[in-house]
């Protein structure tokens, strides 16, 4: 890599606000908070990022997504705008 163009690509423990579950992974975003977080050889500290949703919360992740009725809405549009003929 081309020294002093990327930015620092590091450790970082991201946690849910709304299940509380956290995560390690690498990411280039900062934080000023910081959390220890245990790893086979030992307790290191890593910045902490707060995100309000991730995969643990998010509604496709879980199964609590909505499921659009395509096929009531065609037929909405027909009785709203009705059928045109002669195409």
């Amino acid at each position: 890599m081309k020294p002093g163009i990327h930015p620092d690509y590091h450790p970082v423990v991201f946690k849910d606000a709304n299940t509380g579950t956290m995560f390690l992974t690498r990411s280039t975003v900062t934080s000023d908070r910081t959390i220890d977080w245990e790893t086979p050889d030992g307790v290191r500290t890593y910045p902490l990022v707060v995100v309000e949703v991730s995969s643990d919360s998010h509604p496709f992740w879980t199964g609590g997504k909505r499921i659009v009725d395509a096929a009531g809405q065609v037929e909405k549009f027909n009785r709203r705008y009705g059928a045109r003929r002669g195409q």
